[in-house]
């Protein structure tokens, strides 16, 4: 017996309780939308997630890479305040230094964290 044997015949008994042309079409539907999201939904989801979880852990010293493709170190952090609570958001601004200029950039538009921990890069 496969793993579709069941499945079949559920779609047997379906045309015989005149369901008929389209249980096939329906299944075939639920089965595409089933592998999309596990193939393609789910992995951007888990992806993001990690990505601002890394965004949520940037500290000073950090090297990043910015949406347009800027490479910068991280010098200091403003984080928002709710009830006098620092509060981090995609919105905070955090100023960076790039060769001999520093800028501010949003802490939601950063691309890329590099952690660097006892001298050595470290991708994040």
């Amino acid at each position: 017996m496969t793993l579709f044997s069941g499945f079949f015949a559920i779609l047997a008994q379906s045309a015989s309780l005149g369901l008929g042309g389209y249980a096939p079409i329906l299944f075939n539907v639920g089965l595409i939308v089933a592998i999309w999201y596990f193939l393609v939904i789910r992995p951007q989801q888990k992806q993001r997630r990690q990505h601002e979880a890394s965004l949520y852990a940037l500290r000073k010293g950090d090297e990043i890479v910015t949406a347009g493709g800027l490479v910068a170190e991280v010098v200091h952090i403003k984080e928002g305040l709710k009830e006098g609570q620092p509060l981090k958001t995609l919105d905070d601004r955090v100023t960076v230094k790039s060769g001999e200029s520093k800028l501010v950039v949003e802490r939601g538009r950063i691309a890329k964290v590099s952690s660097v921990v006892g001298g050595e890069s470290k991708a994040g």
